[in-house]
């Protein structure tokens, strides 16, 4: 079973992890979604999602755009980073399910530059 947060607004990714509406978790098993939930998010504090993440159980975080901080907890702890996704979250699931989601290695550096998330 692969358990996968999708960092989201509403039912669409949303660009910056940290500042998402919710999570959409999905679980899945043999390539196929089995159980999706919704989940506020609990907050942006520094080091505090991807540890509440991992928690949870989740091994895949999809998201539009995510700081670098983030990224580097998630590598730590094992789970599997794609950033650069956008549209429907579920959409964002299947493609990762069947390969074709990649990640663009996008990482956000809002804190300093408002331009680069853009590029």
């Amino acid at each position: 079973m692969i358990k996968i947060a999708v960092a989201s607004e509403k039912e669409m990714v949303t660009e910056h992890f940290g500042h998402c509406t919710n999570f959409n978790i999905f679980e899945t098993e043999n390539d196929q979604i089995t159980k999706s939930e919704s989940i506020p998010n609990p907050g942006h504090k520094p080091g505090f999602l991807p540890n509440f993440l991992n928690d949870m159980g989740v091994n895949v975080v999809i998201s539009g755009g995510m700081g670098e901080g983030a990224i580097d907890i998630f590598n730590e702890k094992g789970i599997e980073v794609i950033v650069g996704a956008s549209g429907d979250a579920k959409e964002a699931v299947n493609e990762y399910l069947k390969g074709t989601l990649k990640s663009t290695g996008s990482v956000c550096h809002e804190h300093q530059h408002h331009d680069e998330c853009g590029e």
